[in-house]
């Protein structure tokens, strides 16, 4: 990154994030390039967000089209793309109802506003039963919501005093939640696979027997997907394989390809806790980012990307897995789904996420020492065999 740069990071750039140590100017399919013109493979994807890679044609298209015939009209008046994407993500979600907002915090904070208004219900008094059950080691967002919600204490400091109201319970573990959730709980909010936490898949009998608790005990079960839907795992949410029914789920990322917007998904035996005034987004779900988000819909759908992922993410875990036998030194094994994979290091994770870089590989460390990575929905064998041996490499370095 030349010297110039730099310099304007470091002058106008809020320091909450740690200095860049490139500038990606560039992006196209699963590579990007930075500002002195060198080549990646991008296995960050923006964080899971690119689902199609970089400036995949068809979404480029829909956004270059709508953005020609109307960007924002608000949520004061109907919206036929809004529709058109809710009615589709109520096809994967089962029978509900859709609010779109920017953001996967913002998801999740609709989230917490639903628990609140269904533990009134049950209660019949405010504040009365309001309790929102998350996991250990969970992420759930930035805002004070999302930071109270998260099962992480290094995200918190600094800003206590949090939101009350949450608990947290061992993930995966059915009986450390049945010790928390009580009569005064509202709602159990899970990952079902903690992302930044770890690249760790909950069991099918964790979120089956989640779901037993909620019926038990009248709290709602809610999913954050906004990392693990989209199709990130094969199956459009994550939480598909398990045969479970949630009351509540978030997504963002992937769900624009790369273009701002978040949406939740209500059951429609709670749908109706929400009424005229009670929640809005300036800009949710707004004709350009509804656009985008049925582009990266359409595609999913024409290239067959859910099977694509569901097959070459097995290969990819079995690939990563190996990595184990040929370095024990530095890597434990790995986990994940799909195209959501972590590698579990036996080495501190920052030195390998920077040779990676280096080596001309982009990815994404985790909490626990494991490096996420997280290739476009589309990518080929071809480009992951690339991309395993440049890992091969680098940990090749690193273990002599």
């Amino acid at each position: 990154m030349d010297s110039e740069t730099q310099a304007l990071h470091q002058e106008f750039s809020l320091k909450n994030y740690a200095a860049p140590p490139i500038s990606i100017v560039r992006g196209a399919g699963v590579h990007a390039w930075d500002s002195d013109g060198r080549k990646y493979l991008d296995f960050s994807t923006g964080v899971a967000v690119n689902a199609l890679g970089h400036c995949h044609p068809a979404w480029v298209d829909a956004i270059q089209k709508q953005a020609a015939s109307l960007g924002h009209c608000s949520n004061l008046y109907a919206n036929p793309l809004q529709l058109d994407l809710a009615q589709r993500l109520c096809g994967f979600a089962g029978p509900g109802e859709i609010f779109f907002c920017n953001s996967g915090a913002e998801a999740t904070e609709t989230l917490f506003k639903l628990s609140r208004l269904h533990g009134q219900k049950l209660s019949g008094r405010e504040a009365q039963r309001h309790k929102v059950v998350t996991a250990k080691e969970s992420f759930h967002g930035r805002t004070f919501g999302g930071m109270s919600a998260t099962g992480q204490d290094k995200i918190k400091a600094g800003f206590r005093p949090l939101v009350p109201g949450f608990d947290h319970a061992e993930f995966n573990n059915l009986e450390s939640f049945r010790q928390v959730v009580d009569q005064g709980t509202a709602a159990v909010l899970v990952e079902p696979i903690l992302g930044e936490g770890g690249v760790r898949p909950a069991t099918a009998a964790f979120l089956q027997g989640l779901r037993a608790l909620c019926d038990e005990t009248g709290a709602l079960l809610l999913l954050d997907e906004v990392q693990t839907g989209g199709g990130r795992t094969g199956t459009y949410f994550a939480h598909e394989p398990s045969g479970i029914q949630a009351d509540g789920i978030a997504m963002a990322k992937g769900l624009g390809g790369g273009f701002p917007i978040g949406a939740v998904w209500i059951r429609d035996a709670h749908a109706n806790l929400f009424q005229p005034g009670s929640h809005g987004s300036t800009f949710g779900g707004n004709p350009l980012a509804c656009a985008a988000a049925l582009a990266v819909l359409q595609v999913i759908e024409a290239e067959g990307l859910l099977q694509h992922v569901h097959e070459l993410g097995a290969w990819l875990i079995d690939a990563l897995r190996g990595f184990s036998e040929k370095f024990p030194d530095l890597v434990f094994g790995a986990r994940g789904l799909g195209f959501l994979t972590g590698l579990v290091l036996n080495t501190p994770v920052g030195p390998v996420v920077t040779a990676c870089r280096e080596a001309g590989l982009l990815t994404v460390p985790a909490v626990g020492d494991v490096l996420r990575l997280l290739p476009p929905l589309n990518t080929t064998q071809e480009e992951l065999e690339s991309a395993l041996e440049i890992l091969q490499e680098v940990l090749s370095g690193l273990s002599g």
